[in-house]
């Protein structure tokens, strides 16, 4: 772990980051000015996340990010002939939103790939409708290991969709990266796990449970909450009589910031830890000065931290978006950028043009995508995956997140 100090000022500048404001350029339908470009002819590139409800901190984040990289792409005229356009739905964080936005995705034609969405179980419903149409989708935050390798993942590995990418990796490293930072620098040695049942959550705890019990840990308890209710008193209660030393809660922001303050107002004076999904500023908000000394993973490295993410900081607080890039602000840019990189492949290999099935080329030229992001080096592997598998481990310190550990899961 590093030493306090530095820590302080890692969070001073996450803080900063996550509090960068001004006034952004949005559409009633939710579509975006990604400035003028490149030429005649327009490339709309879909973002689905949720814009509205709990979750909108992040999705507004994926939103403006993905943006960012449009409008970047027409200032620099990155493909020549192209104009990129953001066009942007709210899923709310539901399946069946996400589904249906899907099919008005593939309905434009004009729609050359799709960022998002935030969810695993959003992420599950939408596949089929865009594998089916041959059309790309690139999430920054989906981290179920099934959506890329199949259902029987830890047994056999099979891609079930060509069209699907991720610049996140998934649960099946970082639930474990989790569970060693507990147990082998935290030293806690009894959790007790949570989960929302949903497919993120329950993934994410199954993850972190299967390691931290073959380190040596102990599972002192477990218990499933309604992602719909912030009454969790009762599952506090049971928390504080297990003896745990630590809780670990698979799930989101809106849910675990009212379970960790609930937890220790039931008097058990303990560290919850989750995955990139409470890795928000408002889990802060919600969890309460009590908050402090909650850790929580996330994807990649930190990007305050990381040379090449200090154009990106600087040009997203310079176009004046009014809400935070948030946890997958850097993932959502080179998603954005991944397919805008596709799309000039694409234009390149028919002398300038779009040729009449650009959508399934651009899937078909995702695949050999590989560029330096600001994330770090994007690509992917035979699964769609990204090949970075960087992970760092956050925790609430004097009200804002700092990094404390960056690394790799070694299984």
């Amino acid at each position: 772990m590093r030493q306090r100090s530095l820590i302080a000022i890692t969070a001073a500048l996450a803080a900063g980051a996550l509090t960068l404001t001004a006034c952004g350029s949005r559409d009633d339908d939710g579509g975006s000015d990604s400035g003028n470009g490149g030429g005649g002819t327009t490339v709309v590139i879909g973002v689905d996340a949720p814009l509205t409800g709990d979750l909108s901190a992040l999705g507004l984040g994926i939103k403006n990010s993905a943006d960012l990289a449009a409008k970047t792409a027409n200032k620099e005229k990155t493909v020549d002939g192209i104009t990129f356009k953001v066009e942007a739905l709210d899923d709310q964080g539901q399946p069946s939103v996400g589904q249906q936005n899907a099919t008005k995705f593939v309905a434009d034609d004009k729609v050359l790939g799709v960022v998002g969405p935030l969810n695993s179980s959003v992420g599950e419903s939408m596949q089929k409708v865009f594998d089916t149409a041959k059309l790309v989708e690139v999430s920054p935050a989906n981290t179920n290991p099934a959506l890329t390798q199949g259902v029987d993942w830890q047994t056999k590995k099979v891609r079930p969709y060509k069209s699907y990418f991720r610049t996140a990796t998934t649960d099946a490293i970082q639930g474990p990266f989790a569970a060693q930072y507990v147990y082998n620098d935290s030293k806690k040695r009894k959790v007790f796990v949570i989960d929302d049942k949903k497919t993120y959550g329950a993934g994410l705890a199954a993850t972190f449970t299967q390691e931290f019990k073959k380190l040596g840990g102990k599972v002192v308890g477990t218990e499933h909450i309604n992602p719909d209710t912030k009454d969790f008193n009762a599952v506090a209660t049971k928390v504080k009589n297990s003896g745990a030393d630590v809780v670990y809660y698979g799930g989101e922001y809106p849910q675990a910031g009212p379970l960790s303050k609930q937890i220790k107002a039931a008097g058990a004076k303990i560290p919850l830890v989750g995955g990139d999904g409470i890795y928000s500023a408002d889990f802060i908000k919600l969890a309460g000065a009590s908050g402090n000394g909650d850790l929580a993973t996330s994807v990649g490295a930190p990007v305050e931290e990381l040379p090449s993410a200090k154009e990106f900081v600087a040009n997203y607080k310079a176009e004046g978006y009014k809400e935070a890039y948030e946890a997958y602000g850097g993932y959502s840019y080179d998603s954005a950028w991944a397919i805008i990189e596709a799309v000039k492949k694409v234009v390149e290999a028919n002398d300038g043009k779009l040729p009449s099935d650009a959508r399934a080329k651009v899937v078909d030229a995702m695949q050999d995508v590989s560029f330096d992001g600001v994330t770090g080096k994007v690509s992917f592997d035979e699964f769609g995956d990204a090949t970075n598998k960087q992970l760092t481990v956050y925790a609430v310190e004097n009200g804002a997140w700092g990094s404390v550990k960056s690394g790799t899961f070694t299984g």
